[in-house]
C-alpha cells in the first residue's frame, strides 16, 4: 500500500489551511471507499502530519487531529501541501523544507494548493519549473521566486511529479485531478458527482481581478500606468506613450516590464479588458457598446484579446456573470 502525507504547515496556517485539509481528507476517504467497493484492494494510506510534537490543534474553533509528525515519516509517495500563509523562514519551516526536499529526492510526488505554492517554492525544487497559485498572490510570488515559471491563469500544473493549483476552493479540482491520477477516471467521476465538483476545469483566468502592479518604485512607469488607466477608451500607441515621457521606446519597454511584469501593450490590454468585464457584469450594454468604450473597434481583435485574458469569449462571460443580460450585437 502506498502512502500519502497531507501536511499541516505549522506557523503558516489560517482557516483556509484547515478547510483544505478537512476537504481533502473527506474526498480522498470517499475515493478509497468507492475503490474498495468495486472489489479492489486498498491502494493508499492517508495521514495528516505536522511538525511539532502536538497532535491536536484548534484553529478558529475548528478542531484538527494530526496522525503523525513528519519526523516519523521516512518514506511517503505523495505530499499534499494545503493553502498556507507566506511568512518568514524559521527553524521549523526549514525543517519542513528539508523534509519535503528529502522526500522528493527519494521519489515522492508533491502537490501544492493555492498559496501552499510558496512553501513548495521555498524548497528550491521548483526553480525552472511551472507553477500556479492564487491570482492575487501572483505579484508577490514572482518577486520572491523569480526562477519559478508562474502560470497564474492555469488552474492546475503537472510537471515531473509536481502538481500545483490556483486559488481558494479550486483545491477541490486538484483533489479530483489527483484521484484520477492515483485511482482511475471512474473514481474521479464518482467523486466529482458526489461532491459536485466540476470535472476537467483548466483555467482560473475568468476569476482574476486585475488591479495593476503598482508596488514598485519607478515613478515614470507609475505615471504611464495612470495615463493608460485614465484613457481606456483610446487606442494607445506605445511609441506615443514613450515620447510623452521623453524616453526611448526600447528603454521604456524595458523599465515597464521590469516594474510590472507586463509589456506596455499587455498592461493596456489587461486594463481595458478588466473595464470591459465590469461593464459586462453589471450593465445591459451590448458587446459592441462595451468594446467601443474600452477603445476597440474590431470585434475579432476584441474577442481574441478578451478570450486570451479571461479564457472566455465576451458573450460567454456576460452570460456567466450578468443575470439580466440582454445579448445583442
Amino acid at each position: 500500500m502506498k502512502h500519502i502525507t497531507l501536511l499541516y504547515p505549522e506557523g503558516h496556517c489560517n482557516l483556509g489551511t484547515v478547510a483544505c485539509i478537512i476537504g481533502t481528507v473527506e474526498i480522498l476517504t470517499r475515493a478509497s471507499a468507492y475503490w474498495t467497493e468495486q472489489g479492489n484492494k486498498p491502494k493508499y494510506e492517508l495521514v495528516v502530519a505536522g511538525i511539532r510534537p502536538k497532535r491536536d490543534y484548534i484553529h478558529n474553533l475548528v478542531a484538527l487531529k494530526l496522525d503523525a509528525l513528519i519526523s516519523d515519516i521516512t518514506k511517503t509517495d505523495l505530499i499534499i501541501i494545503p493553502s498556507a500563509i507566506p511568512g518568514e523562514e524559521t527553524s521549523e519551516s526549514r525543517l519542513m523544507f528539508d523534509w519535503i526536499r528529502q522526500q522528493y529526492n527519494g521519489g515522492a510526488e508533491i502537490a501544492s494548493m493555492c498559496s501552499g505554492a510558496f512553501i513548495l517554492a521555498s524548497t528550491g525544487i521548483m526553480d525552472g519549473r511551472s507553477c500556479s497559485t492564487h491570482w492575487s498572490y501572483a505579484d508577490a510570488f514572482k518577486a520572491n521566486y523569480p526562477k519559478v515559471n508562474l502560470h497564474s491563469g492555469q488552474l492546475i500544473t503537472d510537471e515531473k511529479g509536481i502538481y500545483t493549483n490556483g486559488g481558494a476552493y479550486s483545491f477541490l479540482n486538484l483533489v479530483i485531478y489527483l484521484i484520477e491520477k492515483y485511482y482511475d477516471r471512474q473514481t474521479a467521476i464518482y467523486c466529482s458527482k458526489v461532491f459536485q465538483i466540476e470535472l476537467d476545469r483548466s483555467s482560473q483566468s475568468a476569476f482574476v481581478i486585475f488591479t495593476g502592479q503598482k508596488h514598485h518604485g519607478d515613478m515614470m512607469v507609475q505615471k504611464a500606468q495612470t495615463y493608460i488607466e485614465n484613457n481606456i477608451n483610446e487606442k494607445i500607441s506605445v511609441e506615443a506613450l514613450s515620447s510623452k515621457f521623453a524616453i526611448g521606446r526600447r528603454n521604456f519597454d524595458r523599465r515597464f516590464i521590469k516594474a510590472t511584469g507586463n509589456t506596455p501593450l499587455e498592461y493596456a490590454q489587461r486594463v481595458k479588458i478588466e473595464s470591459a468585464k465590469k461593464a459586462l457584469e453589471s450593465t445591459r450594454k451590448t458587446i459592441n457598446e462595451v468594446m467601443f468604450e474600452v477603445g476597440y473597434s474590431d470585434v475579432k481583435a476584441f474577442r481574441e484579446v478578451f478570450r486570451k485574458i479571461t479564457g472566455l469569449s465576451p458573450l460567454e462571460y456576460k452570460n456567466k456573470y450578468n443575470k439580466e443580460s440582454f445579448i445583442q450585437y
